[in-house]
């Protein structure tokens, strides 16, 4: 790729200030949108999930760990799989100290579909902490549009019909709240809007050299265990 103009210190200036003008309203315009998805309609969740942990099988409202809101990152890790999904592990990579969501009484699980065993043998190699359940026993993934079968549904990603060759393990993330006794799903995201929960992405982007990606992905692209874009970070060559 072509690298910057280079241009004296007062063009830059002003090439900057010009610049912060749309960020400003880049910020704006996010901040009014997610006022607007918090105002979203949400729906009860009337149907019972049961989980596999490392210590027993919590239900969905056990994942919650006694607060009122509950994310949960879909991660990709088929039952027949011995390792994650490269590209949800770069998003995992991404999560920081979860004190600070405990602190707005909030609370973020991983969900997958392969056994419990697998799962904690993968997150140890990783060498991460966060909470992370099987959901290989319930209708889970599927109910939510993160494992597409048709034998089980029509197959729907991103709310709208699924390309035929999307079958299996999809990425996303959902979210609930709790009141009282009830459950409410509020909000499910998949491919690009994920995006924002990827900081080396948004640090990457602040530079000239960006996201310095091997190819360039679709918009509506879906990554694949397969894809070599992403490593796993105990694959990397670099430090």
């Amino acid at each position: 790729m072509s690298l910057p103009e280079v241009v004296s210190p007062e063009e830059w200036w002003s090439a900057r200030v010009e610049l912060l003008g749309k960020e400003k309203e880049a910020t704006r315009a996010r901040d009014a949108l997610s006022a607007e998805r918090r105002r979203l309609p949400m729906v009860k969740v009337d149907k019972s999930y049961s989980f596999e942990g490392p210590d027993g099988h919590p239900s969905l409202a056990d994942l919650f760990d006694g607060r009122r809101q509950l994310i949960v990152y879909h991660f990709m890790f088929d039952p027949s799989w011995d390792e994650g999904c490269p590209s949800c592990s770069y998003v995992v990579d991404n999560l920081g100290h979860l004190s600070h969501l405990h602190a707005r009484d909030t609370t973020l699980v991983a969900v997958s579909r392969a056994p419990i065993d697998k799962i904690e043998a993968y997150r140890a190699r990783m060498g991460w902490g966060f909470p992370w359940v099987s959901s290989v026993a319930s209708d889970f993934n599927y109910d939510f549009r993160v494992t597409l079968d048709a034998s089980v549904s029509p197959p729907v990603y991103n709310y709208r019909p699924a390309d035929p060759e999307w079958v299996g393990e999809q990425p996303g993330v959902s979210v609930f709240l709790r009141d009282g006794d009830s459950i409410f799903h509020t909000y499910s995201s998949y491919q690009r809007g994920l995006d924002v929960l990827l900081t080396t992405y948004n640090y990457l982007d602040l530079t000239p050299l960006g996201r310095q990606e091997s190819w360039e992905r679709p918009t509506d692209r879906v990554p694949h265990p397969d894809d070599d874009w992403l490593r796993r970070h105990d694959r990397y060559d670099v430090g």
